[in-house]
C-alpha cells in the first residue's frame, strides 16, 4: 500500500483516511489507533476525528457532509459501535458510496451481491479472501460454512464466497444463532469462518480433519496470569482446533491486520477514482 500511495503522491494526489471516533469505548480507541498508525506508515494523509459521547446525530451528520465534500478526503470511516442515540444505519447512508471504504453502504452492498467489482467490500470479509487466495486455498468447489449473519462480516462474507472469480466459487452455508446442529454444519466444512462473537465457541471436535479454519473473532476472557486479568482470544478454541486444522488464523495477529490492510486498499481505489472524475470533468469542459 505504501508503494501504491507513493505513485499517486507524485502525481498530486495524496490518498487521505478520515477515521471518526464519537465516545470513549476502549476497544475502538484501540482500533482507530491502529488505523491512524497503517494509514501514517503508509504515506497517507488524514487523522482522526475525536468527538464526546454527547454528540448528537446532527452533528455527527454534519461532520459527514463536511467530509463529504472535501476533496483531500477520499475515505470516511465512522468507527462504530456509536452511542445509543445515534443511528449507525443513517449515519452510513449519509457518507457518500465513493468515500465510504468500509463499504457498509447499501449501495456498495448492493453492488458486491450482484457482482460488480467498481464499489467498495467491507475490510474484514475482503481480507479473509486475501488470507486464502495468498496461503494457497483453493475455494472453488469448496464447502465453506460462515458461522455468523452480521451485517459486517457474515453476510458480505457469504457473498463474497459465492461470486464466480478468484476466491469464491464456494459452496456456502451460513449458520447462525437459530442453526440447529451448529456442529453438523461446521464438520462439513473444507474452510471454516468464524465470526460469531462468542469466545471460544468453536472446538477441536467441531472441526473436519483438515479443514481450513479463518477466525474472526476478538474476545476477552478473564485469565489471572495476564497483568491485565484478561486476554484476547477467538471464536475457535486454538489449542483444540490447531491439532485438527491443516490450516488455522491466530488471535490477535491473523485476520486483524487484514482488515487495516483492506482499509488502506480501499483508500486508495477511492482516491484513483477520486482522480479519474476529476481527469474526465477537466476533459468534458
Amino acid at each position: 500500500m505504501a508503494a501504491d500511495v507513493a505513485r499517486l503522491s507524485a502525481q498530486g494526489v495524496v490518498p487521505g483516511l478520515t477515521v471518526v471516533l464519537v465516545g470513549d469505548d476502549p476497544a475502538s480507541a484501540t482500533y482507530v489507533g491502529a488505523k491512524e498508525k497503517a494509514s501514517k506508515a503508509a504515506g497517507m494523509q488524514g487523522g482522526t476525528i475525536r468527538l464526546p459521547a454527547t454528540t448528537t446525530q446532527d452533528e455527527l451528520l454534519a461532520l459527514v457532509e463536511r467530509l463529504n465534500a472535501d476533496p483531500t478526503v477520499h475515505g470516511i470511516l465512522v468507527q462504530m459501535p456509536l452511542p445509543r442515540h445515534i443511528d449507525p444505519d443513517t449515519v452510513i447512508r449519509h457518507i457518500r458510496p465513493e468515500k465510504d471504504v468500509d463499504g457498509f453502504h447499501p449501495e456498495n452492498v448492493g453492488k458486491l451481491l450482484i457482482g460488480h467489482t467498481d464499489g467498495f467490500v467491507s475490510c474484514t470479509p475482503a481480507g479473509v479472501i486475501e488470507l486464502l487466495l495468498r496461503s494457497g486455498v483453493d475455494t472453488r468447489g469448496a464447502e465453506a460454512v460462515v458461522v455468523g449473519r452480521s451485517n459486517i462480516v457474515g453476510k458480505p462474507m457469504a457473498a463474497l464466497l459465492v461470486q464466480g472469480r478468484a476466491g469464491g466459487d464456494a459452496t456456502v452455508t451460513v449458520c447462525h444463532s437459530r442453526t440447529r446442529d451448529l456442529a453438523f454444519h461446521t464438520r462439513r466444512a473444507d474452510i471454516l469462518i468464524a465470526a460469531i462473537g462468542r469466545a471460544e465457541m468453536i472446538t477441536g471436535d467441531m472441526i473436519k480433519p483438515g479443514a481450513v479454519v479463518i477466525d474472526v473473532g476478538m474476545n476477552t476472557k478473564p485469565d489471572a496470569s495476564k497483568a491485565k486479568g484478561t486476554r484476547l482470544c477467538g471464536d475457535v478454541h486454538f489449542d483444540s482446533a490447531v491439532t485438527v486444522a491443516s490450516k488455522i488464523t491466530p488471535v490477535p495477529g491473523g485476520v486483524g491486520p487484514m482488515t487495516i490492510a483492506m482499509l488502506l486498499r480501499n483508500t486508495v481505489r477511492a482516491a484513483e477514482l477520486a482522480m479519474a472524475r476529476t481527469a474526465a470533468l477537466a476533459g468534458s469542459r
